[in-house]
This record gives structure tokens, sequence and C-alpha cells, in this order.
């Protein structure tokens, strides 16, 4: 239960840390949104529904590219990244998905010095 608390604590650090930039709390989807459109540089007015979509997939797997799941093969005449799965996803349930996720998530941010 320890390491479960841990990553709940730093969960909640993180969640502060995002509220004090952006003034709401974010859920899940608005914080892999943020990291898609940091990943590509993507940054419009209107965004729409599949290109949302589109940015938290290159999120996703620009996270677990960490952990040697996917990797980078590069980029689509759009500038769109690419990736290739490496290594199939180990069989979790859901909170257990959203933990690994999570995990991930606190990676990216300790690795990008936010």
């Amino acid at each position: 239960m320890q390491i479960q608390d841990d990553l709940q604590q730093r969960w909640w650090t993180l969640e502060a840390k995002l509220v004090e930039r952006f003034g709401k709390k974010p859920d899940m989807e608005a914080i892999l949104f943020l990291i898609g459109m940091q990943e590509t540089g993507f940054i419009k007015e209107k965004i729409t529904k599949e290109q949302k979509q589109d940015l938290m997939h290159v999120a996703v797997c620009s996270l677990l590219a960490a952990s040697g799941y996917y990797e980078a093969e590069g980029k689509d005449a759009d500038g769109w990244p690419h990736f290739r799965q490496l290594k199939p996803m180990p069989e979790m349930d859901t909170i257990q998905q959203e933990n690994f996720l999570k995990d991930h998530i606190l990676l990216y941010f300790e690795n990008h010095s936010f």
C-alpha cells in the first residue's frame, strides 16, 4: 500500500502545480492533451475532436516509450510523429492501467523539469 500512497501523493502534487499554472484542475485527458501538444508543438486556436484524439495518442505513445513499449519512427508530411509498438502491454485492470499511466505522466513531468 505504501507504493500506492506515494503514487497518489505525487499525483496530487502534480495536480496542484497544474492548477497553479492553468487555474483549474485538469483531468487525465487534459493532461494527455497538454503532453501531446508539448510533444508535437501543435498549437492552434481551433482543434478538432480528431486532432485532440491524435494529440492524446501521441502523448500515450511518448509516455510509454520511456518504458520501451513504443519507439518513435519519424514524422509524416504534416509533422505528426508516428510510433511503433515494441512489446505488448501487460494485462491490467482499469485501476492498474490508470496508475501505470499516472506513473508515466509523473516521470514525464520530472524529466521535463516541471
